[in-house]
């Protein structure tokens, strides 16, 4: 028996390959498949089973084409109705690969169909849980994102959830490892560990919604407090993943049309599309296409163009560093961004060559800014609201980028203002946006508040984020 956790940093997404005599199951596998099939050629196995936990809504999985390619069956827990052909299990209905057997557990939730899969050993010993999104590393799924499909409130589905942990999970032995779906940076939980492995033994000493003397109650307070209003694309890629969706091949191949600075302008104009530019962040700050939106390919990329941009059928053209056109696409294609329809030949450097207008983001380092600084500058923090409370520049203004739209009115049109985050990277996302909306006057502080920190720049005492109620 080999267990092979494949982590995708910028989802902190794991998907799961499992092999046992010359037979192989694949659990939430990511949209492009063909890393898979290559790793089973290989190794010389058949796919016998894909396994889901339950129908993602922060990527767009791999199940439907891996599928197709191999005849493998598609495996859901009890309740789920995918659009597809798939097998819907019966809980603790047990399917065997090799040599080795996985167990449905139905640990509703998270979702209603939400399922942790049990991996016996060749004794038939209790060896592994794929907890999906029922159980994280240091917390649990959020119950807040399948109100209006199971028609109950958070406080409904906290409940479950409870009851699935205790009834199903906390049974099995403190030796078994867990496999969880996603790791610390997910939007689907609130406080995961930066581990990606544990066992349930040590979670129980940890992970606070695992607290023997917890009552349900308490549990539900726990888990619905300080819920951040979930991204806007997630119920599109709920949709996705039950409905089906198309090749990510042909995604990709439309996504890498190559566009020379004409054809690129003619194109984003009469498609009313937005021009995506993921080169570095100074980068863009040095000149980019007028109106366009910087997220960075390097950052947390495709969280980050789900949260900002709310539409995924938004018509996107993309500027990106060379050689790094196909990877664009497909990490858009990952959380259902499809509508990729080319990118601009030769870079920037075309679209300058060519004679067009450019645009750029007046960048300072921080020193300079505390050199220059007096308290009428004024000064906005774009980190989550949490950050900004546990430390900040005195008389900064907290306008967090995943919800800036809501922040328009608080920035001058007129004034000179300036916007830092963490290290940079959130800071010139939250520029661009601004700039596209009409906004001129700003200057971005380099380094963001890491490098502040370290000026003379006036610092409120940091309060240690875990106290916050």
């Amino acid at each position: 028996m080999n267990i092979e956790q494949i982590y995708t940093g910028c989802l902190a997404q794991g998907a799961y390959y499992i092999t046992s005599n010359g037979e192989a199951a694949i659990i939430d596998p990511l949209r492009e498949v063909q890393p898979y099939i290559e790793k089973m050629e290989n190794d010389g196995v058949k796919l016998k089973y894909i396994f889901e936990t339950h129908f993602h809504a922060d990527f767009v999985s791999g199940h439907v084409t891996l599928s197709e390619l191999t005849g493998a069956p598609i495996i859901y827990g009890p309740t789920a109705a995918p659009k597809f052909e798939a097998i819907v299990a019966k809980d603790e209905q047990v399917f065997e690969i090799g040599n080795v057997k996985i167990k449905v557990l139905h640990t509703p939730g998270h979702t209603m169909e939400s399922t942790t899969f049990l991996l016996l050993d060749k004794n038939g010993k209790e060896h592994a849980i794929f907890s999906g999104d029922t159980l994280f590393l240091g917390d649990v799924g959020r119950p807040d994102l399948a109100q209006k499909a199971a028609s109950m409130t958070q406080e409904q589905l906290a409940e479950t959830l409870f009851d699935s942990l205790r009834e199903k999970i906390m049974v099995l032995p403190d030796e078994t490892i867990v496999y969880p779906g996603h790791g610390a940076g997910s939007a689907c939980g609130k406080n995961m560990m930066k581990e990606t492995v544990d066992t349930l033994g040590n979670q129980r000493e940890v992970n606070y919604a695992l607290r023997a003397d917890m009552t349900k109650a308490e549990f539900v307070k726990e888990v619905t407090d300080g819920l951040a209003p979930p991204p806007a694309y997630f119920p599109e890629n709920v949709r996705l993943n039950k409905e089906g969706y198309a090749d990510v091949q042909k995604v990709i191949n439309q996504g890498t049309r190559a566009l020379d600075p004409l054809a690129f302008e003619l194109e984003v104009e009469a498609n009313e599309a937005l021009v995506l530019d993921v080169r570095d962040t100074q980068d863009f700050a040095k000149g980019f296409v007028p109106r366009s939106i910087f997220i960075g390919i390097d950052g947390t990329f495709a969280p980050w163009v789900g949260a900002l941009i709310r539409d995924v059928k938004t018509p996107i053209f993309l500027v990106t560093p060379e050689g790094r056109e196909e990877e664009t696409v497909t990490r858009l294609s990952r959380v259902g961004f499809d509508n990729t329809m080319g990118y601009l030949k030769g870079g920037i450097e075309a679209w300058v060559a060519a004679g067009k207008e450019v645009d750029t983001v007046k960048s300072v380092p921080a020193e300079e800014f505390a050199n220059a600084y007096n308290k009428q500058m004024p000064v906005f923090d774009v980190r989550k609201s949490t950050e900004h409370r546990s430390e900040h520049v005195v008389d900064s203004r907290n306008t967090p980028l995943s919800s800036l739209n809501d922040y328009l009115a608080s920035f001058p049109k007129e004034e000179t203002f300036y916007l830092h985050c963490k290290s940079g990277f959130r800071s010139m996302v939250a520029a661009s946006i601004l700039k596209s909306r009409g906004y001129h006057n700003l200057v971005d502080i380099a380094g963001g508040f890491q490098d502040m920190k370290e000026t003379k720049l006036p610092v409120s005492d940091y309060v240690c984020p875990s106290t916050f109620s």
